[in-house]
């Protein structure tokens, strides 16, 4: 097992109450270069969960972050037309919602992302302290350095 699932789920729930969001996911890169769900907020739906899963990198606000290296931001996932919320986001009935890469040193290693049901901008102090976060959930993949 490439993480620790409590350890993923435990630290997920403290972001999520850290940035008084209402839902959050983690995901890792696995050796299939595919994005893997790590840990996910209580109650999210099951037809949700089914869908992000797996993600390919380059699809959705996960996949995109990861892609680019960067935050992908969305104020309101419901109204969101820039063609980068999927439908499976729409799905989960949030609206503000973020997703940053994951970093271990330069290297992008996964997606965190925090949500909330209510349109939110997150400012730019939010998000460089959720990049922060990221890296430090790095820790909780196990050979992340030796993955490939």
């Amino acid at each position: 097992m490439e993480t620790t699932q409590h350890d993923c789920s435990t630290e997920l729930a403290r972001i999520v109450g850290d940035f008084a969001a209402d839902s959050g996911t983690i995901h890792f890169i696995g050796a299939d270069g595919m994005l893997h769900l790590a840990a996910a907020s209580a109650g999210m739906p099951d037809h949700v969960l089914a869908v992000i899963r797996t993600i390919p990198v380059g699809k959705g606000m996960a996949g995109l972050a990861v892609e680019r290296a960067e935050p992908v931001n969305a104020c309101n996932i419901q109204t969101d037309n820039s063609g980068d919320v999927r439908p499976g986001a729409r799905a989960t009935g949030l609206a503000g919602s973020i997703v940053v890469p994951i970093f271990e040193g330069e290297q992008v290693i996964g997606a965190l992302g925090v949500a909330n049901r209510a349109e939110r901008t997150f400012t730019d102090a939010e998000i460089a302290r959720l990049i922060a976060q990221g890296r430090e959930l790095a820790s909780l993949r196990e050979g992340a350095s030796s993955a490939g």
